[in-house]
């Protein structure tokens, strides 16, 4: 028999597959078009009758991937307005009281925006006891538009509603609204450590787990004014919610990727504001002095989300992902990283020599590839981290490093960015091929994914809390292992540098 279950809408049918009880679609909130478009969440309205959840809901509107990144990350994408919605596979339903993890898709904050992968099917962490959520969330100038007056980040606002299901809702699918997990990757990621800042969350997660994103990178209002203006004048408006609201949601979508290929052009600091310049990300989330009422980093330092337990990490070779796709980590000329480490105000020839003897710069691309990670993904996770963990009485902090090699691309892509996420859920095989190969290590995937379930059971991790001092981290490979302050050389050159965000 088909499980049924009342949420505070309504009833919803979901169906049993592999021994869990799986709902697909349900809305958290109203579809975010006509009255609702371009303004935060709005409640669901009631339904009566019993709601069949049995597919994803429409994907929310997004430019899409630029090749050949469109040909390795899989979505289902569905047309339609009712695009607010989340995905639940629980092992038990009734009064079970299991950890419940809440997924949070990735895509810069303006690709993607939903969970409808394969690489995201929750069914393991069902078959493990723990109740899986993954959602929807608004992204590009729908989600993250500054339009003034309140109307920002409303694409965090659309993940503070779906946690606030949770929390209301999530007790009769058999979940814990106690002990509630939330995990991303990469903008996903980011979301994670922002949300640990914002003062509107607190008490809707216990823990956190951050996989290739940390909090370094926000818009100030200035900034996103800039935005706003460019855009606006993109599609040739006025830059008001009405003006925008007014415009058929294809025209929005091409005016982003007319502005993205502006951008890549020509990141000019003046045009576009010094931390879009430096996080080529447009519509990353802003200080706009409510939902994000200061520089996250400096609140988590300060003790925001020091309750929560957190797990951040990322993988050995970022950036790689990004050259070896394209084909041109091989013909990057000798000039340009040089230029890249003074940008990050390093010492180009100590760095050069750091990274070269480290065997992380045998070539210009790979220096270039190394530089990039370390500087966009890593320093910002340890920052995260540092934070987190010098803060007195805090919850626990954990530290990982995935550094699984892929063969692919002649073994060129290394452990590159998205590679860590079917390991984590336990998805290997299902379309992961392109980027894993035939072959890759399911012993790996039973590590992380065991490490993940116990993490969110209990706040636990098989390797030693990290602190600045030894910064113990688990580097996750065929063979896994903890490692005292990995790559210490090569972080040290980064003590005098920070990112700009």
């Amino acid at each position: 028999m088909d499980p049924i279950v009342r949420t505070h809408s309504g009833l919803v049918r979901g169906a049993i597959l592999d021994g869990a009880s799986v709902f697909k679609g349900i809305p958290y909130a109203a579809p975010p078009f006509g009255a609702c478009r371009l303004r935060p969440p709005q409640p669901v309205p009631p339904w009566s009758g019993a709601r069949d959840t049995l597919a994803f809901g429409p994907t929310p509107a997004h430019a899409p991937y630029p090749p050949p990144i469109d040909t390795f990350l899989p979505e289902l994408s569905t047309p339609g307005e009712d695009c607010l919605t989340l995905n639940l596979w629980s092992p038990a339903l009734g009064s079970a009281h299991r950890p419940v993890v809440v997924w949070i898709p990735g895509g810069m904050f303006e690709y993607h925006g939903t969970s409808a992968s394969p690489w995201y099917d929750g069914s393991r962490f069902a078959r493990d006891g723990v109740v899986c959520v993954t959602i929807n969330y608004r992204v590009g100038a729908e989600g993250f538009l500054d339009l003034g007056a309140g109307n920002a980040n409303r694409g965090l606002l659309d993940q503070l509603a779906a946690l606030e299901w949770v929390r209301d809702n999530i007790a009769v699918f058999g979940g814990d609204p106690d002990n509630v997990t939330i995990f991303g990757q990469s903008a996903g990621a980011m979301s994670v450590a922002l949300l640990l800042a914002v003062p509107r969350a607190r008490g809707l997660f216990r823990r956190a787990i951050a996989q290739s994103g940390a909090a370094d990178y926000t818009s100030t209002r200035a900034t996103a004014g800039r935005i706003a203006r460019e855009f606006s004048a993109k599609l040739g408006v006025a830059p008001t919610r009405e003006a925008i609201a007014a415009l058929p949601i294809e025209r929005v979508i091409a005016g982003q990727v007319a502005m993205r290929a502006d951008l890549e052009a020509q990141p000019d600091p003046v045009r576009w504001g010094s931390e879009v310049s430096a996080s080529m990300l447009p519509w990353q989330p802003v200080i706009d002095g409510e939902v994000l009422p200061a520089e996250p980093l400096e609140r988590i330092a300060a003790g925001a989300g020091a309750g929560v337990d957190l797990l951040v990490g990322t993988n050995d070779d970022e950036q790689r992902l990004f050259l070896v796709s394209v084909g041109g980590i091989e013909e990057v000329p000798e000039t340009i990283p040089a230029g890249i480490i003074a940008a990050y105000g390093l010492p180009v020839d100590a760095t050069r020599a750091a990274y070269r003897a480290a065997g992380r710069g045998s070539s210009a691309g790979d220096l270039l590839a190394a530089i990039q990670t370390d500087g966009y993904w890593r320093l910002p996770a340890i920052r995260l981290a540092d934070a987190h963990a010098m803060r007195p009485g805090a919850a626990r902090t954990f530290m990982y490093e995935f550094a699984w090699r892929s063969p692919q691309f002649g073994g060129q892509l290394g452990a590159s960015h998205t590679l860590e996420i079917p390991f984590v859920f336990d998805t290997l095989g299902r379309g992961t091929e392109i980027l894993w190969g035939p072959a890759p290590p399911q012993p790996l995937a039973d590590t992380m994914h065991t490490a993940w379930v116990a993490f969110a059971a209990r706040g636990e991790c098989p390797w030693p809390a990290y602190d600045p001092a030894r910064r113990a981290t688990m580097r996750f490979d065929t063979t896994s292992g903890v490692v005292d302050d990995p790559r210490a050389a090569e972080r040290s050159l980064w003590a005098v540098s920070r990112t700009v965000s």
